[in-house]
């Protein structure tokens, strides 16, 4: 073997050990897919994109190994004893309170135009990124494309998801290949997916342009809009703690990522009571289940409100995480006035 020969192997080797720690596949010309050529199709036919210039800039874009590992283990996988740390912690709730001081008069005036309450917006984007301070790292573009493309389970949902983005892009006049977000393709202090900065994202700022990346006021309204939309009910309750005198709850029909539909009679019917404050007298309820520790359930009603907060994520976790932590950061800005 020559010198020259085993420089080459070398190179590939260190490469390919290279690709494995980081997470990175070798970038290749993504765009010689059928798959992918027919997305370019599409969306010349549908949409209009100059297919060179389409073509062009999906070939920049970067198939990652660690965004599939990542959305292969999401954190809505855990149990809810392990979950909830996460997100139910002082610095979050006091980065909250913060956080809605800041911004009390966009808040208040999200809440008269929307009608949802300041505690549940700011929570949302207290799990969500930290309250603008974790955005996401990867490109949106790359995050999009190795899904949309190298993700089968989902891989309908993702590139319907770039064709959102491209849209996206050339409608707000951003640049597809500076977007960043999270491994699923989420943007901005919201994680708004591209459909949602699409149809919900508003300008609630009034300057001219939708930014969900650096405007906070138009993050707020946004993320208001958004509630809002799918069925918000302002003073209405999100989740009420239950017990279960025996386990004939068990056999009640109840999905709780659909619109409840058992009303709160049956459930009592069926031995389910309130823990701490009354249920109200009508309306339904979907009965939730969590694991508090590894060998104890606690369960809750959760009403309208909180199958709302599920379109924004469809977990039960999540929505319980964005519920404790809103009663957790209005109790502690309560009790500082």
């Amino acid at each position: 073997m020559t010198l020259i020969k085993r420089f080459r192997l070398c190179i590939t080797f260190l490469a390919s050990v290279l690709f494995t720690l980081f997470g990175i596949t070798a970038q290749a010309d993504t765009t010689q897919s059928a798959d992918v050529q027919q997305f370019i199709q599409t969306m010349a036919t549908k949409h209009g994109f100059d297919k060179d210039k389409l073509t062009a800039l999906l070939s920049q874009a970067v198939v990652k190994k660690d965004i599939l590992t990542a959305i292969a283990r999401p954190a809505e996988g855990k149990q809810w004893y392990q979950y909830r740390p996460i997100f139910i912690t002082p610095d979050r709730i006091q980065q909250g309170v913060i956080f809605w001081q800041q911004h009390a008069d966009t808040l208040a005036r999200a809440e008269k135009e929307y009608g949802v309450p300041p505690q549940i917006i700011v929570a949302i984007l207290g799990v969500e990124t930290s309250y603008g301070r974790n955005k996401g790292s990867y490109r949106v573009i790359d995050s999009l494309t190795t899904l949309g493309f190298h993700y089968p389970k989902r891989a309908d949902f993702f590139r319907s998801e770039l064709e959102q983005f491209l849209l996206l892009t050339r409608e707000e006049n951003l640049d597809p290949l500076t977007m960043y977000g999270s491994y699923a393709g989420a943007m901005g202090v919201p994680q708004f997916i591209s459909s949602s900065y699409r149809h919900y994202a508003v300008d609630f700022s009034g300057k001219g342009q939708v930014d969900l990346i650096n405007n906070t006021t138009d993050v707020i309204g946004s993320v208001a809009n958004y509630f809002a939309k799918h069925g918000w009910e302002l003073g209405k309750p999100v989740a009420i703690p239950a017990v279960a005198a025996n386990d004939s709850y068990q056999k009640v029909s109840n999905d709780v990522l659909k619109k409840p539909q058992v009303s709160v009679q049956e459930w009592q019917k069926n031995g389910i009571t309130a823990q701490k404050q009354p249920f109200p007298a009508n309306g339904s309820a979907s009965l939730i289940s969590l694991q508090s520790a590894k060998n104890n359930k606690e369960l809750w009603l959760g009403f309208n409100n909180f199958y709302v907060i599920t379109r924004y994520n469809r977990s039960p976790l999540y929505a319980m995480a964005v519920y404790q932590l809103s009663e957790a950061i209005l109790a502690q800005k309560n009790a500082a006035m």
